[in-house]
């Protein structure tokens, strides 16, 4: 991909949901997760995926080649450090895609160079000309990144870039690596490099932006104004700290307001609630309900005033549709004896597709959720799915679990686990129900992680609705977070514990974990 090959008003979409976003706390996706969103990724036309960071462990590599082998069009990035072992690394991990990608990143501000990399400017600038071309040797497509390109002078940034473009660097991403541009630096800052670095119409330039002061949106809209043709963004702003600019956001953003930002992308937006589903799912973050474009509350009107201008007329009070975007109103759709043809269909109309096994055991659970709750709506199947997906491959299942509770009295849980094939069952009293029934859990794998957020909410209305439970553990300095749907709370209590703990157990190369770009 070059400058010379795209249309001016063209934006590319790169999504990083699979390597920044899954630098968020408790964010971790398994291999079989991993090529899902990827493959929704690819389905919804987003132009590249970053894949993972190849020299971070053998699973990081081994996901990247995965995805590379898997996705049918978007090119596959993989990340590395200014390193030759990085670079070559990644180029080994990407040559399995039908388009490739090496994204590679050295620091560049002055705190960065001072306290992190422990260098000069004029040793930065070796390093950018040795390590680009040596990746540019490997592959033709080649992205190189200033990490903390918005703390950067003006002046070495240019020659930062200008070294970069000479060594073969077909994409310049100048990422708001903490988060701390305004939009109008963020404009000014890419209009002039743009503008003023030799040969900068033979890269494409793009932004990175991150949401500490909650502007990644706004500053990745700036850029493009300025000049970037490249998005760095993930599904649900998911990522590190507050996170990176959401992809759902800037996509509709362009779309919605092409008057003033005359600028368009190839994503197929009706793909972009089943992504947020999709990715919610995988990496067991739920989405905020007020989430912009996907959150459950971004087409619900509930003051009078909204409502009868929406029984009007829409656009009072909607400046895009929810069918836009994929969302659907959530209807009353299955029963008991709905058949397995009927539950595929619906399925499909909510954008999954399910292999055999994973079909057969959503379908038993649709079957009993059906016997338990008097109407079961999209939104049920919807939990249901995600839930299941969210448990494949658990070593630690929860088999049965009583509780007793009594007011100002005892509260009791007796639990039957199955770990690794054998079944336990422990006694534990509490000061609560959810109290007894997680501590319930910690004797019987005997480890205590501690629970850093605990949360309930409904599927839908009613007293029958299924409970979504999220639970976020942190053992030995790693976190992970689970979820389940239950029309019991205390049983999907007990089993997003579960999830969150199984999470824990998913072994994860920690080696350059902490020099990650972005």
């Amino acid at each position: 991909m070059t400058a010379a090959n795209t249309n001016k008003d063209r934006v590319f979409i790169f999504d990083t949901t699979l390597r920044d976003g899954e630098q968020s706390p408790g964010a971790t996706m398994t291999l079989e997760e991993k090529l899902q969103v990827a493959e929704t990724l690819d389905d919804m036309g987003v132009d590249i995926i970053e894949a993972g960071f190849p020299i971070a462990s053998n699973g990081d590599f081994e996901a990247v080649v995965a995805v590379a082998k898997q996705v049918k069009k978007a090119t596959v990035a993989g990340l590395a450090r200014a390193i030759s072992a990085d670079i070559d690394r990644a180029g080994e991990a990407v040559r399995h895609a039908r388009k490739g990608r090496i994204h590679t990143f050295v620091s560049t501000s002055p705190i960065h160079l001072a306290h992190q990399m422990k260098k000069t400017e004029d040793e930065v600038i070796e390093i950018i000309a040795r390590t680009v071309a040596q990746a540019r040797n490997l592959i033709d497509d080649v992205e190189w990144s200033a990490m903390d390109a918005t703390r950067t002078p003006i002046e070495f940034l240019m020659r930062c870039v200008e070294t970069a473009i000479k060594a073969g660097a077909t994409t310049i991403n100048l990422p708001d690596t903490v988060g701390y541009a305004i939009p109008e630096e963020h404009f000014a800052m890419f209009k002039t490099i743009i503008g003023k670095v030799p040969d900068a119409d033979k890269a494409i330039f793009s932004v990175h932006c991150h949401n500490d002061l909650g502007l990644a949106v706004a500053n990745s809209l700036a850029g493009v104004a300025g000049g970037a043709r490249q998005i760095e963004c993930t599904i649900n702003g998911l990522g590190e700290r507050a996170g990176n600019a959401a992809l759902e956001e800037v996509v509709m953003a362009l779309r919605t307001r092409a008057d003033a930002i005359p600028y368009h992308t190839h994503i197929e937006t009706t793909h972009l609630a089943r992504a947020s589903r999709t990715v919610s799912a995988a990496a067991n973050f739920p989405v905020q309900y007020n989430k912009a474009i996907v959150g459950k509350n971004a087409f619900a009107h509930e003051s009078g005033i909204h409502q009868d201008g929406m029984l009007k007329n829409a656009e009072t009070y909607e400046i895009m549709t929810p069918e836009s975007v994929g969302i659907k109103a959530t209807t009353l759709v299955m029963g008991k004896h709905s058949g397995r043809a009927a539950f595929k269909d619906k399925l499909k109309e909510l954008g999954y597709e399910l292999g055999d096994n994973a079909f057969q055991e959503a379908f038993v659970r649709f079957k009993d959720l059906a016997d338990r709750k008097k109407h079961v709506y999209d939104a049920d199947i919807v939990a249901l799915v995600d839930d299941e997906v969210g448990s494949v491959g658990d070593r630690i299942r929860l088999i049965a679990m009583e509780v007793v509770s009594k007011t100002g009295g005892v509260h009791r849980c007796d639990m039957t686990l199955s770990i690794d094939g054998e079944e336990k069952s422990v006694t534990y009293e509490g000061t609560g129900s959810v109290d007894a029934i997680f501590n319930a859990i910690k004797e019987a794998v005997g480890q205590s992680p501690h629970l850093v957020l605990y949360a309930v909410d409904g599927v839908t209305g009613g007293t029958d609705a299924q409970a979504g439970a999220h639970v976020r553990l942190e053992l030995n300095g790693r976190i992970a977070s689970g979820n389940a749907a239950e029309p019991d709370t205390l049983v999907a209590s007990a089993r997003a514990y579960l999830n969150a703990y199984n999470r824990l157990l998913i072994e994860r190369g920690a080696a350059a974990q902490g020099a990650m770009a972005g």
